[in-house]
């Protein structure tokens, strides 16, 4: 796979819009991948580093028109979604005629890893992803699922793993987004939403994280000199900190991320005017020659709105090591959309708001957010995921990576869903 990265800027934007440019003039061609199978059709990949991103459209070429949702950092920014701990949500609920109401009651509580909690002051529903950031709190925390807020909602639970052991003080009152502008937005990387959304377990979203953050100081450290190596011990918490977040935030590993990104985010208007212009609303996404992920939207508008920290969590798992593989074709990614979910399927949501689904299979996952709310009915979100072996699920820390200490008062092994 060609190193894009090496290339002088003016190359690289040449090769990225040359690139996004194909998406108009190539059509899969035979088999799998004319999209008979199933509602969507792969384009011409985009490469970026050890990534490439293949466009989706609808095979039926049908689109929901404006979708109705504000996304977790369009609120958070704008200050209509507040996010806090579980113990100073009893100021957040709405008066109701009586200081002893039931929700106000049910916030009488301390506060708790794998639970926060969330108002949409919005006038529009909140749309939720699994794996978006949340930073500040006692911990910085991740979405367990997608989900639907309605707008003018009473605060909920929401369900969140903790991505920062080993810190329970309090930052700030309530949570922000990450990322220090809508240019360095993130969420985590896929193997780390997969723990989240597959495992539904607190630890192995922290193994994850720790092997995370071990890949991103591999990848972060200053090369070894000529015919030497690294001095003994500067690969040893470099990044110095538990927190999967502030990790990304470090300044070496977010100029390595964006040098991953660099022909789709050099050239951002033009990849997203072209997708736009195919009416693409997901990728499918292969790190070094493997399929291991696939995010489909609703509509263009909701994949760009998505976009920037979708791509850069994308570049980040390209930074860990791993096996090459030949580049997938066009074949290999319609395959991998069109393959039957099987297995068994759980749901779960909420009456007329919505309903998030899991299907399983022996080789991929798909999970699905439905929109039940008045004038939708249609699938806003799926993720496909392939499954990978136990071996390679998490990515291991290093040697002397240390496991989050557990305290019984503060890390519960319960997860609140």
């Amino acid at each position: 796979m060609k190193n894009w990265g090496k290339l002088g800027v003016a190359a690289t934007l040449l090769v990225a819009v040359l690139s996004v440019y194909q998406l108009k003039n190539v059509k899969a061609a035979g088999g799998p991948a004319q999209g008979e199978g199933g509602p969507y059709r792969v384009l011409a990949p985009i490469e970026s580093g050890n990534l490439l991103l293949f466009p989706v459209v609808r095979a039926d070429e049908k689109s929901t028109g404006e979708t109705p949702f504000i996304t977790l950092d369009e609120g958070l920014k704008n200050g209509e979604v507040e996010v806090t701990e579980a113990g100073r949500a009893r100021g957040l609920v709405r008066p109701r005629g009586s200081s002893h109401s039931p929700a106000r009651d049910n916030y009488d509580r301390g506060d708790e890893v794998n639970t926060l909690v969330l108002v949409n002051h919005s006038k529009r529903p909140l749309l939720l992803l699994a794996g978006e950031i949340v930073t500040g709190g006692k911990q910085d925390r991740i979405v367990a699922n997608d989900r639907i807020v309605p707008a003018n909602a009473d605060p909920i639970d929401l369900g969140v793993f903790c991505i920062e052991p080993g810190r329970w003080t309090e930052s700030s009152a309530t949570f922000g987004a990450a990322g220090k502008s809508a240019a360095k937005s993130f969420m985590v990387q896929p193997d780390v939403r997969e723990r989240a959304m597959v495992d539904q377990d607190q630890q192995q979203v922290w193994n994850s994280v720790g092997g995370a953050i071990s890949q991103m100081e591999a990848a972060a450290a200053p090369p070894a000199s000529p015919g030497g190596s690294a001095p003994e011990g500067s690969y040893h918490r470099s990044l110095g900190t538990s927190s999967y977040a502030k990790a990304m935030q470090d300044s070496g590993v977010s100029e390595k991320v964006d040098e991953a990104a660099a022909p789709v985010m050099n050239a951002r208007e033009q990849v997203l005017a072209q997708l736009r212009d195919e009416h693409a609303v997901g990728v499918v996404v292969a790190v070094r020659g493997e399929i291991i992920w696939a995010d489909l939207f609703a509509n263009t508008d909701l994949l760009s709105r998505y976009w920037t920290k979708l791509v850069r969590s994308y570049a980040a798992e390209s930074l860990t090591e791993g096996e090459d593989h030949p580049a997938p074709t066009l074949a290999d990614a319609q395959h991998f959309l069109d393959a039957p979910s099987g297995g068994t399927e759980n749901s779960e949501g909420e009456v007329g708001i919505y309903r998030y689904r899991e299907l399983k299979s022996s080789r991929t996952e798909t999970f699905g957010l439905e929109s039940l709310l008045p004038g939708t009915g249609y699938d806003v979100h799926l993720s496909k995921m392939k499954l990978r072996g136990e071996e390679s699920q998490v990515v291991k820390p290093r040697p002397d990576f240390e496991p989050p200490i557990h305290r019984p008062d503060v890390y519960s092994p319960e997860i609140v869903r």
